[in-house]
């Protein structure tokens, strides 16, 4: 690792009313399309200043279940100190949390600062080239500084990200007869996926009922702390000039070239320069933290773009979708 700090326990409020002493404004807080989980806001106001506090429960969250998320990850990356241990130029945004709340004392609060003028805007404008560049500058930064960590605190494993949005997913919220987020259009577009991309979305499927081979050659590579979903949702500029870096609710151990390929996939229509360029320009910044790449990269990145495949190919169409499906057919060759 390139200055990891020693992490150091952060406290957690029992209560709401704990968290937010003193609060003088609490009121309801609209989310944006970009919010996709099932977690509700509070716009609150401590001693002149405003924070937003987030509502975190895997029984009202279908992203928490789909994660398998029983531990609140946002809560335990706050406890455990990691998120003190992030580079400087990571803005977390979190202030406070609370935990053991609400139905079998699963349910969590976090308490950040309210940066929402500092975020990107909603919509499908391009992301600034200036923004687009820091962000993957500090998401290089981020992984050497966790270069060859190993999760002891119990985050996302690898495979979790692999079934997130998977067929299953779409049918277990069905059954639940939830409707939130993207979960009911899963199936549908994994079934339509072995139409218009037969080949890697066969590979995908297979892939889904065994990732064995994946798995075990992603974790032959290095590894670091991912973020797991740097979406343009979740992320801003700071005043001075630091990445926010909102959500943490499905980091943890596995390559960091798995952060890029989500990059590159979710933020496909926002992105001010070519995906190769992106991926071009994040090995530059990792060698430039003193990361050696050459014995590892092709392989590697070669296995994370069937991760994203995986994760977001049946999201994919036209020429974007054609993209992916060379990426991965090209990758298969590492797979063991």
């Amino acid at each position: 690792m390139t200055g990891l700090r020693t992490l150091s326990k952060q406290p957690v409020a029992r209560s709401i009313d704990e968290l937010i002493a003193g609060a003088t404004l609490r009121e309801p807080m609209e989310k944006t399309a970009d919010s996709k989980s099932g977690s509700t806001f509070e716009r609150v106001e401590i001693g002149g200043e405003r924070f937003v506090l987030k509502h975190l429960s895997v029984y009202d969250d279908w992203l928490a279940r789909a994660t398998g998320d029983l531990g609140c990850r946002p809560l335990q990356v706050w406890e455990s100190g990691l998120l003190d241990a992030l580079p400087d130029c990571i803005d977390h945004a979190v202030v406070g949390a609370a935990g053991g709340l609400g139905r079998g004392g699963h349910g969590a609060a976090l308490l950040l600062r309210d940066i929402g003028d500092q975020l990107i805007p909603e919509g499908t404008e391009l992301l600034d080239p200036a923004q687009h560049d820091a962000f993957v500058a500090h998401m290089a930064r981020l992984h050497a500084t966790f270069w060859g960590w190993t999760d002891d605190i119990g985050l996302q494993p690898l495979t979790h990200r692999l079934y997130e949005l998977s067929p299953l997913t779409g049918d277990v919220e069905a059954e639940l007869g939830s409707t939130d987020g993207v979960a009911p259009l899963l199936r549908p577009g994994w079934e339509r996926l072995l139409v218009e991309a037969p080949t890697a979305g066969r590979l995908a499927w297979d892939l889904l009922a065994d990732p064995g081979p994946l798995c075990d050659a992603l974790d032959a590579g290095p590894q670091t702390l991912i973020h797991g979903d740097w979406k343009a949702g979740n992320l801003g500029l700071s005043h001075a000039g630091r990445s926010i870096l909102l959500d943490w609710a499905v980091p943890g151990q596995s390559p960091g070239l798995l952060d890029l390929a989500w990059y590159v996939a979710v933020n496909c229509d926002r992105l001010p320069e070519s995906k190769e360029a992106t991926i071009a320009d994040y090995r530059v910044a990792l060698e430039s933290e003193g990361i050696d790449t050459a014995r590892w990269w092709d392989s590697q990145l070669g296995l994370a773009m069937i991760v994203g495949f995986v994760q977001l190919g049946w999201s994919k169409a036209g020429a974007e979708l054609a993209w992916w499906a060379e990426r991965v057919e090209d990758g298969a060759r590492y797979l063991r």
